[in-house]
């Protein structure tokens, strides 16, 4: 027998407007991340963490050295990473001021933050043509019979592998750059709150993404500044850990 058709219930005006707004919003919310990795680019946040913690629109087009005619785009670029959380906006007074919050203190060039060191790598590669280009072809790539990921599908490579590197090996430094900021910066946090499962242990060694340059070894109690981080080295491209995303 049949089961009974189920009764569709019919949005109501105010739902469908909600719908219309929800619409926009995520139509559109890409312009967020743009906006994002622009100011990153450009470096406002470590550009407002050098003017002393908060600029002006004018200060930062002259810091910035950027012309002029570009401040009310600006204007609009930072209203709506305020809006988002990347900013403090600060309208005490006749003149708009904006601030860092703890995002955007994890964004400072040359600047490690209780220890965390910049993100802005993460913000670049995720942001980056490569991952945009594999995202815009999603609707492709569900059709096809394909094993490969959408990244790989597209672009013929896999990320942290040998063969990114030969393709572009700019890209696959910043890829690099962001996995080891975003591990050495998670592993702090693992030491500095929850330190107390370590104990005992006299060595530790963090074997994922980086190129091994920045390897240290440490022995001995182990803190947020004790471990060994063996990086590996470009050849070594299968180390389990490499990519856990």
């Amino acid at each position: 027998m049949a089961a009974e058709a189920q009764q569709l219930t019919v949005p109501t005006e105010a739902e469908l407007l909600q719908g219309q707004a929800d619409l926009w919003r995520h139509s559109l919310y890409y312009m967020t991340s743009m906006a994002f990795q622009c100011a990153v680019k450009l470096g406002v946040p470590t550009t407002i963490h050098s003017l002393g913690g908060a600029a002006s629109l004018p200060d930062l087009v002259v810091a910035l050295s950027l012309p002029p005619a570009k401040l009310p785009y600006l204007c609009r670029i930072m209203r709506l990473l305020a809006t988002s959380g990347v900013f403090a906006a600060d309208n005490a007074t006749d003149v708009v001021t904006y601030r860092l919050t703890p995002l955007s203190w994890l964004l400072l060039d040359g600047v490690a933050v209780e220890g965390h060191p910049s993100q802005s790598s993460l913000v670049l590669a995720a942001t980056s043509r490569h991952c945009l280009e594999a995202a815009m072809g999603l609707s492709d790539w569900f059709k096809k019979d394909v094993a490969a990921s959408p990244f790989e599908d597209l672009h013929g490579v896999t990320l942290f592998d040998g063969s990114m590197a030969e393709q572009d090996p700019e890209i696959d430094a910043v890829f690099n750059d962001a996995l080891a900021s975003h591990d050495n910066s998670g592993f702090l946090t693992v030491l500095r709150e929850c330190g107390t499962i370590f104990q005992g242990l006299e060595s530790l060694t963090d074997c994922c993404g980086g190129d091994g340059t920045d390897s240290e070894s440490h022995r001995g109690d182990l803190s947020a500044n004790q471990v060994h981080r063996a990086r590996p080295s470009a050849g070594d491209r299968q180390c389990p850990s490499r990519w856990c995303g």
